[in-house]
């Protein structure tokens, strides 16, 4: 059976370079030959974690809307490509509360003690983290990196390769990187193997 393999795009460009390394890292994975699908997460309808506590003792949220259906996608998935440009030193707004709406894992696994994720699945699954930033400044990727490794672990998904290309001011187009486009393809090949 092939692997499956999700890639989600935190960028609101849907066209830009994060997109499109995004999109060179499917291309591996499928290449490889896994299933993958592409959500593009500022597309989404969703609300921001309300906090309201019936996922202590449900396996779902209360509130439904388009993350109804990625809680069960996020089940399923033997690969993770994380896609980001990093925004005020951190990720997009709506991908944080993408990531915090993942409480209805966080209470299955640590306060039920029973983790969403089937164990056959948790010890295989793994996350690819691809970020751009327009500076080129130290520790620009510190917040963001972070932030998908609290992610992954609630998700029972292991935080491994990353791709992280600063300075994108000053390359403007990621395609002017061929080495970039192909370690992403490359990687994303690996992911889906």
């Amino acid at each position: 059976m092939p692997k499956k393999v999700i890639g989600i795009l935190g960028s609101p460009l849907t066209k830009g370079n994060t997109s499109l390394l995004l999109e060179k890292a499917l291309e591996g994975a499928h290449a490889a030959g896994a299933d993958v699908e592409r959500i593009n997460i500022p597309l989404l309808d969703f609300a921001p974690c309300m906090e309201i506590f019936y996922c202590t003792e449900h396996d779902t949220c209360r509130m439904q809307d388009d993350m109804t259906e990625i809680y069960k996608k996020f089940r399923d998935f033997d690969g993770l490509i994380i896609a980001t440009p990093v925004m005020t030193m951190g990720i997009p707004g709506k991908l944080k509360s993408f990531m915090d709406r993942f409480q209805v894992y966080y209470m299955a696994k640590y306060v039920r003690k029973n983790s969403l994720v089937p164990k056959e699945k948790r010890k295989i699954r793994k996350c690819l983290f691809i970020s751009i930033s327009g500076m080129n400044i130290p520790a620009v990727f510190d917040c963001p990196k972070i932030s998908v490794k609290a992610f992954c672990q609630i998700i029972d998904c292991s935080y491994g390769e990353e791709i992280l290309v600063n300075d994108m001011d000053n390359i403007q187009d990621i395609r002017n990187k061929p080495e970039i486009l192909k370690k992403v393809y490359e990687e994303g090949f690996s992911l889906g193997s």
